[in-house]
């Protein structure tokens, strides 16, 4: 499998959550689980089928996690000197051509994008259209709703 990139940010939350589920909610559930085979007859009990459920969940969820951090190549990139190059990591303000609407989107790994907090994934259409480009260039996005012109106005290497 490749590597996939993610930020430092990133990797940070995955690695809280991975913590977070091993130290904190797996010991939770293997006691709800305990305490609901006390209880008596296991095919009857729903206590037990739903902590058996949510212990299945959350070790589906650290098999992922683990298989993620395992394929990661974090970059930091605010070791990376600035080009005014569109970059994976950059935070990027765009103006539409058409309505001189401005946006700023920071370019992350697809486990990160979140564009409501303006965090657009590095295989999304826009962040492919930018990825090379420098800062005055104009870039063509394929959207599903047709083609939107930007002009890059300005690549900044910010920390999280």
């Amino acid at each position: 499998m490749s590597q996939v990139p993610m930020t430092v940010a990133g990797e940070k939350a995955l690695r809280d959550e991975l913590k977070q589920l091993k130290s904190v909610d797996r010991p939770r559930i293997v006691q709800a689980i305990a305490e609901a085979r006390e209880h008596g007859d296991l095919k009857e009990n729903a206590e037990y089928h739903a902590a058996r459920e949510q212990q299945g969940f959350c070790e589906g969820r650290i098999q992922e996690i683990e298989a993620k951090l395992s394929n990661v190549r974090v970059i930091d990139i605010t070791q990376i000197p600035c080009s005014g190059k569109v970059i994976f990591g950059t935070t990027v303000t765009l103006i539409n051509c058409e309505t001189d609407e401005e946006v700023t989107y920071r370019i992350v790994g697809e486990d990160e994008a979140n564009v409501k907090a303006g965090k657009i994934s590095v295989t999304s259409p826009i962040a492919r259209a930018l990825i090379g480009k420098e800062e005055g260039d104009v870039a063509l996005v394929t959207a599903p709703g047709g083609n939107i012109e930007y002009e890059i106005d300005q690549v900044q290497h910010l920390a999280e």
